[in-house]
C-alpha cells in the first residue's frame, strides 16, 4: 500500500510589500460541522462552545468554530466527538489557509473582496468571495486575516492576493 505524504498546497515563502505580508498558514483538521436541525446548542455544548451565530468565530481551547454559512460551522484544530447531533464531514484536505497580515492588509482586501473591512474586528467571519474564488475570510485582529478558500484555488488566489499587495504598495509610493 503506498504511503501518502502530507504537503502544503503551495510550498510558497512569504512575501511582503509596503509592510503588509502574505503567507501560506498551517491548518490543522477541519471539519464541517451542520447540526441536525434545533440542536446548536446542544453541539456547541458538546464542543465547548457556542455555535457561532452569522459571520462569527467562537474558540475554546485552542479549537475555533468558525461560521461557513446556514446552520453551518468549520471546527479547525480538534477532531469531532462522536455522537455529534449533526452531519460532521472531514474537510481538511480540501482547502487552504493564507494569512495577511501588516498594515494595509485592509487596502489589499478592498481590491478583492466585496465588503469594507475599516472596521472589522476580530471574532468575525464572512463567507464572500475573493475575486471570483469563493472565500471564508476570517479577522484575526490587529491588521491580520486569515482567509480559507479551495486547495484547488489555492495558487490563483496567493496571485490575486499579491497582485493586489504589488498595486496597493505602488499606489503608496506614488502618494509619498
Amino acid at each position: 500500500m503506498p504511503e501518502l505524504i502530507a504537503k502544503p498546497a503551495l510550498g510558497a515563502f512569504p512575501v511582503t510589500h509596503a509592510g503588509t505580508t502574505l503567507a501560506e498558514a498551517d491548518l490543522p483538521q477541519m471539519t464541517s460541522i451542520a447540526p441536525w436541525p434545533g440542536q446548536a446548542e446542544a453541539v456547541g455544548r458538546a464542543l465547548g462552545m457556542a455555535f457561532p451565530l452569522p459571520n462569527a468565530v467562537t474558540e475554546a481551547e485552542g479549537k475555533r468554530l468558525v461560521w461557513a454559512g446556514r446552520d453551518m460551522a468549520f471546527l479547525i484544530g480538534a477532531a469531532a466527538p462522536a455522537g455529534l447531533a449533526a452531519a460532521v464531514t472531514d474537510q481538511s484536505d480540501g482547502w487552504v489557509a493564507l494569512t495577511l497580515s501588516g498594515a494595509q492588509a485592509v487596502d489589499v482586501l478592498a481590491r478583492l473582496v466585496p465588503l469594507d473591512l475599516r472596521a472589522a474586528q476580530r471574532g468575525q467571519a464572512f463567507r464572500t468571495a475573493l475575486n471570483h474564488l469563493p472565500l471564508i475570510l476570517i479577522v484575526e485582529g490587529e491588521g491580520g486575516f486569515t482567509l480559507l478558500t479551495f486547495r484547488s484555488m489555492a495558487r490563483t488566489a496567493w496571485h490575486e492576493v499579491e497582485e493586489a499587495m504589488v498595486k496597493v504598495a505602488a499606489r503608496a509610493a506614488l502618494v509619498l
